[in-house]
């Protein structure tokens, strides 16, 4: 399944906090931040991928990297999404310095490269996933499943530890970051 480049031109553009006028009841004009989707505070329904992630102790640096990149309000819209989450420990797996590398200004496009590496644009719940299928990601990547004695990895080396629903996908949590070979 591909995603063509006016929908990741779409991806990348609702990143963007909007503002607008506003006319009040004096016919003055004041700038209103609407903020975006990941403003939306709703405690009732279920929660998107951005809040799932957000709301574990073992995503903060994914939260990080997402809120860096300017994707938190791009991955709280409709989706539907599929997001293979390292955890921190994942994240601690890496060279040393790199999180720190990725998380500076000038190397945001690289960043927002590795995140979409993490992004499928559609759902893949667990029971979907097959031994040896391709997903094609939001960076136009591929990944590739792997079962092996009924454990689920992608790439080979990222462990499938546990899959959570949200109300735009879905969140497989993975011990490994992905990173793709080029």
């Amino acid at each position: 399944m591909g995603i063509s480049i006016s929908s990741m031109i779409f991806l990348n553009s609702c990143g963007n906090t909007s503002t607008e006028t506003a006319t009040s009841d004096s016919n003055t004009e004041a700038a209103v931040d609407l903020g975006g989707q990941s403003s939306v505070k709703d405690d009732v329904s279920q929660q998107d991928v951005v809040k799932v992630a957000a709301g574990s102790k073992d995503h903060t640096t994914l939260v990080t990297a997402v809120m860096t990149a300017e994707y938190a309000d791009v991955l709280s819209n409709a989706g539907p999404f599929t997001v293979f989450a390292p955890t921190n420990d994942a994240f601690g797996k890496l060279p040393e310095g790199t999180v720190e590398s990725l998380l500076k200004p000038e190397n945001k496009d690289k960043l927002r490269d590795i995140l979409e590496y993490h992004v499928a644009v559609a759902v893949y719940k667990p029971e979907m996933l097959k031994d040896g299928q391709v997903i094609n990601m939001a960076n136009l990547g591929n990944i590739t499943i792997t079962v092996k004695d009924g454990e689920y990895f992608v790439n080979g080396n990222a462990k499938i530890l546990a899959s959570v629903p949200a109300s735009n996908g879905i969140v497989h949590v993975i011990d490994n970051v992905l990173l793709e070979k080029k």
